[in-house]
């Protein structure tokens, strides 16, 4: 959706499915995103998300797999 542009500023966010991305900083979120706090180039929010979201399933799936 953004081209990779290394002087933008980025920052991590999270939906209510805890799923990560990264999002231009400055811009309005899509409903149901909420900012995480990371922020930096594409490349640092990338690795911050690699160290957060360790099990891709969504909150919802991972809840029935507990609840069995």
């Amino acid at each position: 959706m953004f081209e990779d542009d290394d002087d933008r500023t980025y920052e991590v966010v999270r939906n209510t499915e805890e799923q990560y991305s990264v999002w231009p900083a400055g811009r309005a979120l899509p409903a149901g995103w909420e900012r995480t706090g990371g922020r930096g180039s594409k490349a640092d929010c990338l690795t911050l998300i690699d160290g957060l979201w360790s099990d891709l399933r969504p909150k919802s799936t991972r809840e029935r797999a507990a609840a069995r």
